[in-house]
């Protein structure tokens, strides 16, 4: 009976062994769908499909949507080199040459791309990133100056352009000084913009002999914009609201006012206008090295009337019209080298002489605006070194341009004289808000 019974055992113990180890087999994996996105070696599924801590097992049933790629816009900045075109800029950001050429031509329409300079920048934006072959160009910025923006877009296959200015905001600022040693010197010490200074000499050269009437112990004060965009980055001087030129004791005030015809002048405190018929001195920052008189000529040698004032510059400085006027002789003039004379009425004349060069739309016969560019200072004739010639003739007889007294200029009245009266008041008001500068020219040492 033991027998037996261990015998059963035995069988009924070979009879369940198929049904275990069948059981202990992997289940065959199911075959995925082809529409399905299979992971890449070392990411799991999950990260695939968005979902975090999913069972691979589960999410190995769920299909992946096989629709194109949203867009990714992606800007890149690049910075203009020396030599640099904007089509090559284009070309090798990955913009094909077909759109290439559209989009510059487009941007022609409010800015020369030859007009770029090294530093500037311009922004591409693509809508999908580089790695991408099907990425399109879709826009670009450029920015002329710090206070606009001109923009070419992608409408379709088509490019259009439109072109943004920045908000800007005036600062008035105030500078007050004492002449210790030169103008140019005490100014800029005193924190005056060379821009503004150079503007502040042109609105009194009408007046002031700048070689002679300066003395040490003269004040000056300035009260002037600085143009700002609203983040606070600098874009430009601005205008020359008042100035006070103390020589000898005397002040000189000039407003800037507008008349009710728009025309923006500068007016002393009573109404005249500071702008007269002729300039002393038609250039800036120049010295005067020679003056009206007998003189040992430095290339003759011998002693010779000096018909006119020489004003030593550097090669290149600008030279101004003296007064509005017409080109009478442009060209070459003996000893005097590139020579321009300017007939202003019927009474004066001014004469420009030993210039290197003339300024392009002055030409014989054209007309000129008082302060408008003529030429350049040069060496050109009989000269020893780059200096302006300057003569100033009334009825064809040269006249001492530094002791010649000038025709006065417009003097308000009327209605004109009471709006400026307002202007004057409004600004005297300003500027009594305005803290007076520490820093004054003569006690700043640095």
């Amino acid at each position: 009976m033991r027998r037996t019974a261990i015998t059963i055992g035995i069988l009924a113990i070979a009879a369940f062994i198929p049904f275990w180890m069948f059981d202990l087999e992997p289940k065959a994996a199911t075959t995925p769908d082809q529409s399905m996105t299979a992971p890449q070696p070392g990411e799991p599924r999950h990260a695939i499909l968005g979902i975090p801590n999913a069972d691979p097992k589960v999410l190995a049933s769920i299909p992946v949507s096989s629709a194109p790629l949203a867009p990714i816009p992606v800007e890149s900045v690049h910075e203009v080199g020396r030599g640099d075109t904007l089509i090559e800029i284009l070309v090798d950001s990955g913009v094909n040459r077909s759109d290439a050429h559209k989009a510059v031509s487009a941007l022609g329409k409010y800015y020369r791309p030859r007009d770029m300079r090294p530093g500037q920048e311009i922004a591409l934006l693509f809508d999908l990133p580089e790695s991408i072959p099907s990425r399109r160009f879709t826009r670009l910025t450029i920015w002329p100056r710090i206070d606009r923006e001109v923009t070419v877009t992608r409408k379709g296959e088509v490019f259009e352009t439109t072109e943004f200015d920045k908000p800007l905001k005036h600062v008035v600022t105030r500078a007050v000084g004492i002449i210790k040693s030169s103008l140019y010197e005490s100014a800029v010490k005193a924190g005056v913009p060379v821009p503004v200074l150079m503007e502040a000499v042109r609105i009194y050269s009408w007046d002031v002999d700048f070689q002679r009437q300066i003395q040490n112990g003269d004040l000056f004060d300035l009260v002037y914009e600085r143009v700002l965009t609203e983040d606070g980055a600098f874009v430009r001087h601005g205008r020359i609201l008042h100035g006070n030129m103390t020589l000898s004791g005397e002040a000189n005030h000039l407003y800037l006012h507008t008349m009710s015809d728009g025309t923006v002048d500068y007016f002393d405190q009573k109404g005249q206008s500071a702008r007269k018929a002729l300039m002393k001195t038609p250039i800036n920052g120049a010295r005067l090295s020679s003056g009206y008189g007998k003189r040992r000529h430095p290339v003759l040698g011998y002693t010779k009337m000096h018909q006119g004032v020489d004003f030593a510059a550097p090669r290149g400085t600008p030279i101004y019209a003296a007064g509005s006027g017409t080109v009478k002789v442009r060209g070459r003039n003996g000893g005097y080298g590139n020579y321009i004379r300017i007939s202003h009425n019927a009474e004066y004349s001014t004469a420009y002489a030993h210039m290197k060069s003339f300024a392009r739309k002055v030409t014989r016969g054209s007309r000129v605006k008082q302060g408008q560019i003529i030429g350049y200072v040069g060496s050109t004739g009989r000269s020893t070194g780059p200096h302006l010639h300057y003569e100033i003739l009334r009825n064809g007889r040269r006249m001492n341009p530094m002791s010649i007294r000038m025709p006065s200029g417009q003097k308000l009245k009327g209605k004109e004289l009471a709006l400026f009266k307002k202007t004057r008041t409004k600004t005297d008001e300003l500027i009594a808000t305005l803290p007076v500068p520490s820093k004054v020219a003569a006690n700043n040492p640095q």
